[in-house]
């Protein structure tokens, strides 16, 4: 047997890992500035653009990262003319532009697996899957290690950190296409679906008693990569897709920690 089929588990295993570090990490400043809702969106936004990058041949990550950026916008100028019904606006959008990217496939005459985009398929992930990840890695590494005071006080108080200079707007925009990065790099583990899983649920792990937010992200993104571990084991062992396991796991995690607060 060669050394290639012998380890055909370890780059979907990396890859695990990476995104199991990231998206929770990603997750906690998301949570704390309150723009969970917009990563959501962000996720579902990626199909039109994947499809249309397919029918044009071109990479299908980079049209699913610029459909998102764009789906995020769109939803944050209509939100700023309707304040008063944010997220009913914000989902409004985020149900629109997936059912566009559904209607595209017939309409532009493409295949795409849906099942794999939107629940993930590790057997596909290569190299240019863990390079994307990385560089979403490194993106909100250097985010985190340049501007981690300005992300704390638009966490606790927004206004209070415009009014003092802060630039809001460019530090959530510089969020919004870090959170499109990691939506996207980690499509290929989780898809665009259950991403928001791992953005979610370990994060609130994290944050429950957090002293500061540096550590709310590292606990985050420990329990996140003991949850993928736990996920790819299983999906191994019982021959299951891992990335709908993984989302059932975040499930049951709210189960514990609730008992663990109460």
């Amino acid at each position: 047997m060669s050394l290639s089929i012998a380890n055909w588990w370890l780059m979907p295993l990396f890859m695990m890992l990476i995104v199991g570090i990231i998206c929770p990490a990603t997750g906690v400043i998301l949570i704390t500035h309150k723009r969970l809702l917009q990563a959501n969106l962000i996720s579902h936004s990626v199909l039109p653009g994947l499809a249309m990058a397919v029918a044009i041949g071109v990479d299908p990550a980079l049209g699913g990262l610029l459909s998102g950026l764009i789906g995020a916008f769109l939803a944050e100028r209509l939100a700023l003319k309707r304040s008063e019904n944010n997220e009913a606006v914000i989902n409004t959008v985020l149900a629109g532009t997936l059912g566009f990217g559904v209607l595209l496939i017939p309409l532009l005459g493409i295949r795409i697996n849906l099942e794999s985009v939107l629940f993930g398929d590790l057997l596909t992930v290569g190299w240019a899957d863990l390079i994307r990840t990385s560089i979403a890695a490194t993106a909100l590494l250097i985010l985190v290690r340049t501007s981690y005071q300005h992300l704390v006080y638009i966490g606790l108080d927004p206004e209070g950190a415009a009014a003092s200079g802060v630039r809001v707007s460019t530090l959530q925009l510089a969020l919004g296409c870090i959170t499109a990065l990691v939506v996207v790099s980690s499509m290929a583990a989780v898809g665009i679906v259950l991403v928001i899983s791992l953005l979610s649920a370990p994060s609130l792990f994290g944050l429950t008693q957090a002293p500061s937010l540096w550590i709310a992200m590292v606990r985050s993104s420990g329990f996140g990569t003991l949850l993928v571990l736990i996920g790819f084991s299983l999906a191994i062992i019982f021959n299951l897709p891992p990335g709908p396991l993984i989302g059932v796991l975040c499930m049951a995690s709210l189960t514990f920690e609730r008992k663990k607060v109460a």
